[in-house]
């Protein structure tokens, strides 16, 4: 959400910080909290004035008219106050309809005045600009401050001067307080624009001749404006609404949702009741919540919330084990229920999250059962079959009962079930799955009856008038002549824009590498049989201008890509709309700049969280050029048959089932995108189908409004009937009921806001939608409905309801001719992609590579089947993850440790060896890291450092066989051989190699076995007596030791030790080991900057021939 409320002391905080006014301003910081936590004499010593001067004690906690409630005490010293507090700390207390703890309170000093020194001021933003009301008698007794105060609204982008605060509100102020009052006025809503208030009210404002005194504030900023005054605000902590109590949970949910791209939401409302909810969708968790209230649970209903915007597997689980855990903690007599719900996702895929879900559904089936927990589960989307399919099955396996219903099912009737108001089907009736809409839809097993045969709609000239006629009088032509004009808020002109957004030829540009999405649109195309793609070009400023692929059909197309939108408008006159998907940081710059070339008429923003103060700088900025934007918080509109933004209408089977491929004669507008979707299939079910919808998003202030798009329908022949989705918050479904009492909507209008079970809660809940809140009560869902149904639109009586009163319309429609239905057309066939296709498990194909190893796919990193996060907790160190990746085992603590040796002894000796040697001179001869590294690499083998295995191998051979040391010996010198891991240039039995001893000491305390180390020490004896220098080197000690590790550590069988013996693990050890001192050469010889290496003439020796003849 975008606005939220802040604390009195955050609000006040704020203020003293930043405000920058003459006037001068008193008591700043001049606060203390006091908790049940407090100790008074360490608070006594952080705030001194606290023993000196009368107090005021207040609740800190969102309640409005504390002064009225006897909820302030005043004129107290501090063992007043103390006493003040006591009688009231930790007790309930009921503030309206809502109960709840006092548990947080504000000590100021108090400030003597009289009532004439008492003002009220508030400043609140709307959508054309910010009101600032003042009223010349404050406090306690102000009253109806909307209807007495004075009013002054400060258009987006204008200034407020201190002249236009004193000719328009402090007409009733005495002279002497005008320069401060203006001066302080003007400040304040500098302060407001500054650090993103949407709300900020001052009750009373106290003048006196020493200053100004702000005694009680009451503040909301916009959450979403975090990116931009996190300098400014740090870190600011939302209170809960009074009556309901801040949960760590909710606190773990909104941190999970900071972190994601996704959105979750969680409310708890009820803990101890025994109906949960887990809806995915803004849009379609209110409507859940409204059904369940609508059917009496609203005293049961555990909570609110939502999970939307594709969240990953991990977060879903997450987010579902959260309220697996909630709701699982006290039994209910009648057992619980869980509502498992949603509407038809436009993106997000259903089987993936449901894959999370019934995670935390295994990990819960025994608390679960034990709280006698039925699920019934409602989802449509892409790859919706395959995640009912799963749910269905842990239901089955786990022996819990869950009920499963797809798109077939009314999105809302697992609620009536649920409650015990319908009953539960035995076997539902399946949905066709994906693969089925490769074939034509004429012989697709879901097509809908004749009797609801999906057409194209014939332009009649009579239209339907609602139940309530039109008004009188008005020529149809002068009504179709007010095609939505809008007033230039900058020069007062008049811009009237277009009736028609999309058509057939519409060709647009995608900010964003978004290639889903654009492949989606290609596909939409097709089916549309269009003769073009709809998408000219994408801007992406991350890299060059490129051409990417596409599918067109069956063929491969490239679509450009430009760096910038102004290459991009150049060479694509033609494009007149601009879908972004440009971040919420990054969408306000781009879409100002869009609308700066003129060929541009239509703008969908789809990002979510764009401050409303941006938001409403683009709306005037679009206003003024004749710009339709559609969004933000949108994923756009459709327009059957011509054209659809990014995402909507989801995946091609969803297009195909809902008949999105033709027109029909039903035109909607709704907030949410994914009810958008749900009315797809609700208007496909019950008429002829869609001609046109949008969904405006979920925001305050949407770039366009519901009567924009309701009078571009009125006027648009082919729309024969309007259906609005409205909710709960703002005004603008009043519009919709003026425009259909002055006459200006003649259509059939079909309409009902969500949210109706605001008005049932206790406190306030916010709902997914940002502007989803009612802040009085004719916003309320309950209000609008009743307006509309007395204006004349057809309103049914829940959400359960719509499709019937939909159908009723269209049937009637049809019986007077307005609508007459056309032959179906089949659409043209699109193949699948084929990596869609083999998520749904439609194909298969021999992968290219085999691993088994480790696992990035996941939430988590995975080494050998153990997640990375063990890793580090069992502290497994180098040696483990060596121990896991190479030997996909977990090996004893002995054996990491010396592996971790192993690594240590190999990883330098000196710069005079071969190795180390060519990595100085590729460092000296300018190369990189890798390259230098590489040279020094290239060396290791047989005669360097790569003797590891050959020793391995061949003392493992001869002790295997049988022979003795000297049998051994000899027959290596028979025939002609070096025994491998023997010798070494320096070191000699009387100079003895200390790594090997240090190997050799720790070999032999911690290895169970050490037969072949023993073995190879013998031959040691052997080739010593010979020649002192033919030692066991570090590389046959490791070599021989590893087998006995391998052997007889527990881990490995006979077969599989001598499997990783010959297939060359062993030499990994030196070259692991050895890259760090090459490194190590490279970053010295930078270090030193140590020039062009040459190799001095007289360490060469030139062995030429004297004379060469032929």
């Amino acid at each position: 959400m975008s606005a939220k409320a802040i604390s009195e002391q955050t609000g006040k905080e704020f203020l003293y910080k930043h405000i920058c006014t003459s006037v001068n301003v008193q008591n700043r910081f001049r606060y203390a909290t006091v908790t049940a936590e407090t100790d008074w004499d360490h608070l006594t010593r952080e705030h001194p004035w606290l023993l000196t001067e009368q107090l005021v004690v207040k609740p800190d906690q969102l309640i409005k008219r504390r002064g009225k409630l006897g909820l302030v005490g005043i004129n107290l010293d501090l063992q007043g106050v103390k006493q003040w507090i006591s009688t009231r700390l930790m007790r309930e207390t009921t503030v309206g309809k809502a109960k709840g703890v006092l548990k947080n309170f504000l000590i100021e000093p108090f400030v003597p005045h009289t009532q004439e020194e008492e003002f009220y001021v508030c400043i609140y933003a709307t959508r054309e600009g910010d009101y600032v009301l003042f009223h010349h008698e404050g406090g306690v007794e102000v009253g109806d401050v909307d209807a007495k105060a004075q009013k002054l609204m400060v258009a987006v982008d204008d200034k407020l001067t201190e002249d236009q605060v004193t000719e328009q509100l402090l007409i009733h102020v005495p002279d002497d307080k005008k320069e401060v009052l203006s001066s302080f006025i003007v400040g304040l809503f500098n302060l407001y624009e500054d650090l993103y208030f949407t709300y900020l009210e001052i009750n009373p404002l106290v003048v006196t001749q020493d200053g100004v005194y702000i005694l009680d504030m009451a503040a909301k900023i916009d959450a979403t404006a975090d990116f931009i005054c996190k300098a400014k605000w740090g870190d600011v902590e939302f209170p809960p609404p009074f009556g309901r109590e801040a949960y760590p949970e909710e606190a773990y949910i909104a941190d999970l949702d900071a972190k994601s791209g996704a959105s979750l939401k969680l409310t708890l409302l009820n803990p101890r009741g025994r109906i949960w909810t887990m809806v995915a969708g803004g849009g379609a968790s209110v409507v859940y919540s409204d059904t369940i209230c609508d059917l009496g649970g609203v005293d049961e209903l555990a909570n609110y919330g939502e999970y939307s915007g594709a969240p990953s597997e991990q977060q879903t689980y997450d987010y579902a084990k959260t309220i697996l855990s909630l709701m699982t903690r006290e039994k209910h007599p009648d057992g619980k229920v869980l509502i498992i719900g949603g509407s038809i996702a436009n993106f997000t895929n259903v089987a993936a999250t449901f894959k999370g879900i019934v995670r935390a559904i295994k990990d819960y089936q025994g608390p679960l059962k034990e709280h006698e927990v039925t699920i019934f589960v409602r989802r449509g989307g892409p790859n919706y079959q395959e995640g009912l399919r799963v749910m269905g099955e842990v239901g089955k396996t786990t022996g819990i009962p869950i009920h499963v219903f797809g798109t077939e099912t009314h999105m809302t009737a697992i609620v009536g079930m649920a409650l015990g108001h319908r009953p539960i089907p035995n076997q539902p009736p399946m949905a066709a799955h994906t693969a089925n809409f490769l074939l034509n839809a004429s012989n697709n097993a879901v097509t809908p009856a004749t009797t609801r045969t999906a057409s194209f709609s014939e332009t009649k000239t009579n239209d339907v008038s609602p139940a309530k006629k039109s008004k009188a009088g008005l020529p149809a032509d002068s009504l179709h002549s007010l095609l939505w004009p809008l007033k230039n808020v900058a020069t007062g002109d008049w811009i009237a824009k277009a009736t028609t957004l999309f058509s057939k030829h519409t060709k647009a540009i995608v900010w964003g590498m978004q290639t889903r999405a654009v492949q989606g649109m290609l596909d939409f195309d097709y089916v549309c049989s269009r003769d073009e793609p709809s998408v000219a070009a994408m801007v992406y400023p991350f890299t060059g201008d490129h051409k990417q692929k596409f599918y067109w059909g069956h063929k491969e197309i490239l679509l450009p890509v430009y760096k910038n939108m102004a290459d991009a408008t150049k060479k694509h006159p033609e494009v007149d709309v601009l879908i972004s998907f440009a971040s919420l940081r990054s969408a306000f710059d781009s879409t100002l700049e869009a609308m700066n070339y003129p060929q541009i008429h239509t703008i969908a923003i789809i990002a979510e969280g764009i401050p409303e103060a941006q938001t409403r700088k683009m709306i005037k900025m679009a206003d003024e050029k004749g710009v339709t934007i559609i969004g933000p918080a949108t994923v756009g509109g459709i327009k059957p048959g011509c054209f659809k933004i990014g995402n909507t209408g989801g995946m091609l089977d969803n297009i195909l089932a809902s008949k999105l491929y033709r027109p029909g004669s039903v035109a909607y507008v709704s907030r949410s995108g994914g009810m958008s979707n749900e009315l797809n299939n609700i208007i496909s079910r019950t008429t002829d189908g869609v001609y046109e919808g949008v969904a405006i998003g979920g925001d305050r202030y949407p770039g366009s409004t519901f009567m924009d798009h309701v009078l571009r329908y009125q006027d648009t022949p082919g729309i024969k009937m309007i259906v609005v989705l409205g909710e709960i918050g703002g005004t603008e479904e009043y519009k919709i009921c003026q425009g259909i009492r002055e006459g200006r909507i003649t259509k059939p209008v079909v309409c009902w806001c969500i949210g109706t079970c605001a008005t049932m809660f206790a406190s306030e809940v916010q709902f997914g939608h940002a502007g989803a809140c009612a802040n009085q009560a004719s916003e309320t869902a309950v209000a609008k409905n009743q307006a509309l149904r007395d204006a004349g639109a057809f309103v049914p009586k829940s959400f359960d309801e719509l499709g019937d009163v939909i159908r009723t319309v269209y049937d009637e429609l049809v019986a007077n001719g307005t609508i007459i239905p056309a032959q179906e057309v089949p659409p043209p066939t699109v193949p699948m992609d084929y990596s869609w296709a083999r998520e749904l498990g439609l194909i298969r194909k021999p992968a290219s590579f085999m691993t088994s190893i480790c696992d990035e796919r996941g939430q988590e990193l995975i080494y050998a089947g153990m997640p990375i996060t063990e890793v580090f907790k069992e502290e497994m160190g180098l040696g483990g993850v060596l121990g896991l990746l190479w030997f996909q085992r977990r090996l004893p603590r002995y054996a990491c440790q010396f592996i971790e040796m192993c690594l240590m002894v190999t990883a330098d000796h000196g710069p005079a060896v071969s190795g180390a040697h060519n990595t100085i001179v590729c460092a000296r001869a300018g190369k990189d890291l890798i390259s230098s590294l590489t040279s020094g690499l290239l060396t290791i083998g047989d005669r360097f450092g790569g003797a590891l295995d050959a020793a391995a191998k061949q003392f493992s051979k001869a002790f295997d066989s049988g022979m003795l040391p000297m049998e051994f010996v000899n027959k290596m010198k028979k025939d002609g051989k070096l025994i491998m891991g023997i010798g070494h240039r320096v070191k000699s039995i009387n100079n003895p190699d200390m790594r090997v001893q240090i190997l050799k000491d720790f070999v032999k305390q911690h290895f169970p076995s050490t037969q072949l180390l023993d073995y190879a020490l013998d031959v040691e004896k052997i080739t010593t007596s010979k020649k002192p220098n033919l030692i066991l080197n570090v590389d046959g000690f490791i070599g021989v030791s590893f087998v006995d590790l391998l052997r007889t550590c527990g881990g490995f069988t006979r077969d599989e030790a001598d499997e990783f013996v010959e297939i060359g693990a062993l030499n990994g050890i030196f070259v692991l080991g050895r890259s760090m001192g090459f490194i190590g050469h490279y970053l010295d010889q930078k270090r030193l900057k140590q020039g062009l290496y040459r190799h001095p003439w007289d360490d060469i020796s030139y062995v030429l021939p004297e004379h060469m003849s032929m």
